[in-house]
């Protein structure tokens, strides 16, 4: 029987790569969304994964979603908390509301997902937990205070959650994405990306989201068993830690 995998923002951009990805290395995957019906409508239509919703950012939603799906599915074993949002601005600019949106899904996110599967991970002396932060989070950002706070925040907590699920069997690591070809990014003035971003990007290039799975992959392999707490780097040498 194979492993249950659990993406949160799982069907679409960096997500839906990630799920695909992981379908093919011969995992059950559910992708979780938090809005848009038609795109995970057309992505479970698209790669026969099934599609959950719920906000990341409720205790209690998360709680009935992971129940809904290990009825379903069975036992999560790998999570993959990729969901974020964005609420960009200059910090005096940015308003209180902004401000706990982000924090609250793109760091609150990651307590309500992993919370819930955490005893069942050490009881099965197995787990996976993979976090999606940013470049951003490691170096900070202009205009996104709030979204730089958040994701560095994820590292914090890969680390310190690494330490405490070792001895069960659980492995915590975080993954720090740099510019990548999702729509979002894409969406961004031709202009901007090619005279203010890219020159930025040593290799020249945006990243791809399937060079991100393929992290993600990886981390949720048995080969991976000796790596925990780590924050792997993609982002074409753009920040080299």
């Amino acid at each position: 029987m194979s492993k249950v995998a659990l993406v949160t923002g799982g069907s679409r951009g960096i997500g839906a790569a990630i799920s695909v990805a992981l379908k093919a290395a011969g995992y059950t995957v559910a992708a979780n969304y938090a809005g848009n019906d038609a795109a995970a409508a057309a992505f479970t239509a698209e790669t026969g994964i099934k599609t959950y919703k719920w906000s990341v950012a409720d205790y209690d939603a998360c709680k009935a979603g992971i129940a809904q799906v290990e009825a379903d599915l069975g036992p999560v074993a790998v999570l993959v908390n990729n969901a974020g949002i964005t609420r960009d601005s200059m910090f005096h600019k940015m308003t209180p509301e902004s401000w706990k949106e982000v924090i609250d899904t793109n760091l609150s996110g990651l307590f309500n997902m992993t919370h819930p599967l955490w005893n069942g991970m050490r009881d099965r002396k197995f787990g996976r937990v993979i976090n999606i932060s940013s470049i951003n989070g490691q170096k900070g950002q202009a205009g996104q205070v709030n979204y730089s706070a958040a994701k560095s925040g994820d590292l914090g907590f890969t680390k310190a959650l690494a330490a405490e699920g070792a001895r069960a069997g659980i492995t915590v690591n975080a993954v720090c994405p740099g510019y990548i070809a999702t729509d979002m990014v894409k969406a961004i003035d031709e202009k901007v990306l090619n005279e203010r971003i890219i020159p930025l990007i040593p290799v020249g290039r945006l990243g791809e989201p399937e060079e991100i799975a393929r992290v993600v992959v990886f981390l949720a392999s048995d080969d991976a068993g000796f790596i925990t707490g780590s924050t792997i780097s993609a982002n074409g040498g753009q920040f080299v830690v």
